[in-house]
């Protein structure tokens, strides 16, 4: 058994849905569990949906229309006739999206945001699994929600791992093909529908291969695979060919879009081997994350971080920084959910580079003002570079002023202002 995970930007039209057929084609294997995301950008649509809803005008109706007239011109590129099923199984869908709206009374935002979100799993699994059929690629359609068990906390739900390996061991067929939803789960409880936190996509994945003792799991993305910096910020890039759990976990831990740790974990604990590779190019082979090879090849790796903030703290009374410092320091950090990226401390000092994501910097700094002496610096850039060379740093840090410097032995990391 393989695990196959493709994302929206691999299904995001018609043509994306014909080219994952192609790779199935192209792969010939017999035994696979697909998991497939929401089409394109759909997840960001329907998120905008909740935040219409929650507004309380009704201009929400009008999104939704869009989003169904998105799907339906996807159905009308990929199939020859209205008459197929997947017509009415998709306007079911809508109409079940449609009557949650109507019908909800609770004020939780986060449990409104999986109710809605999920339908663009949903409807992205059930347009892909008909059109497979209709090319005579035989598969069994799997509603995740009914294997995935998970706790209350929406929006970031966790997993019941014995009651998960339970379903999944039942349901899922150890040979042929099913096709089913990334990121969804449902709790419990209520058996309402929950979500696993932005990076529960890759995730998901992870789950199906360790309760199923999967021989690999593959993700299939836009890239030819982990590149050893963003092709976005630095004009040349490597590809990775190999990176082992402990560095893939290590890169994520400082930033770098590669696989969350999350999802590495499971694996690793089975040595499942994971690979990344392009669904334009599936014949090229990508990167592979596992056991053995550190590093292949042994290069630098570039992460940044834009728009961060640099707060820097000394006592008032010039006095030493000490442990019950500190522990103020991180308390307010996590009432004010600031996500620390570094920190470095001396005798009288404590610098802290954090991630404003919730936009709670100015109480955050008038706490902190109360006890201590604050400077700040906002929209600055860190850099952390693996395996660095000193001509590279160099390079690097041309022409930006460079605010906080850190190194370790195979580590360098830099707060600049560009």
């Amino acid at each position: 058994m393989k695990v196959l995970k493709f994302g929206g930007a691999s299904v995001k039209d018609a043509e994306g849905v014909k080219n994952l057929a192609r790779v199935l084609k192209q792969m010939d294997e017999d035994n696979l569990v697909v998991v497939v995301s929401a089409m394109g950008k759909m997840t960001n649509a329907l998120e905008g949906l909740v935040r219409a809803y929650f507004s309380g005008e009704n201009g929400y109706k009008q999104l939704q229309s869009e989003i169904y007239h998105f799907h339906l011109q996807i159905l009308n590129d990929l199939f020859d006739t209205t008459t197929h099923p997947v017509f009415k199984s998709v306007q079911s869908l809508f109409g079940d999206l449609t009557h949650f709206l109507d019908s909800n009374r609770s004020t939780n935002h986060s449990f409104v945001y999986d109710q809605v979100v999920s339908f663009g799993e949903l409807l992205s699994s059930r347009i892909i699994s008909d059109y497979l059929d209709s090319i005579h690629i035989k598969n069994s359609y799997l509603d995740v929600r009914k294997c995935i068990a998970t706790n209350e906390d929406y929006r970031d739900a966790k997993v019941d791992w014995e009651s998960t390996q339970r379903s999944i061991t039942a349901m899922v067929s150890s040979t042929g093909l099913t096709v089913t939803q990334v990121f969804l789960g449902a709790e419990d409880t209520n058996n309402f529908t929950t979500t696993l936190g932005r990076e529960g996509s890759d995730y998901t994945a992870a789950v199906f291969a360790y309760c199923l003792n999967a021989e690999s799991v593959t993700i299939w993305k836009d890239v030819p695979g982990i590149l050893n910096a963003d092709p976005r910020h630095f004009k040349e890039t490597t590809l990775l060919n190999h990176i082992s759990y402990r560095v893939a976990i290590e890169l994520a831990f400082y930033g770098a879009s590669v696989i969350h740790p999350k999802t590495l974990q499971p694996l690793q604990r089975k040595e499942i081997p994971l690979y990344v590779k392009s669904f334009m190019n599936p014949t090229e082979p990508g990167t592979c994350v596992g056991k053995g090879v550190t590093l292949d090849p042994m290069i630098s790796c570039f992460i940044l971080r834009k728009d961060q903030v640099l707060i820097s703290l000394s006592s008032l009374d010039f006095s030493f920084m000490m442990e019950d410092n500190f522990r103020d320091v991180f308390n307010l950090l996590h009432r004010f959910k600031m996500k620390v990226e570094m920190i470095q401390n001396s005798a009288i000092s404590f610098s802290v580079c954090v991630d404003d994501k919730y936009g709670n910097l100015q109480p955050l700094l008038r706490k902190l003002r109360s006890n201590f002496n604050v400077t700040f610096f906002e929209g600055v850039t860190l850099y952390t570079i693996r395996h660095s060379k000193p001509k590279e740093i160099k390079d690097l840090i041309q022409n930006k002023k460079v605010l906080l410097r850190q190194e370790s032995s195979d580590t360098v990391q830099l707060v600049v202002q560009e």
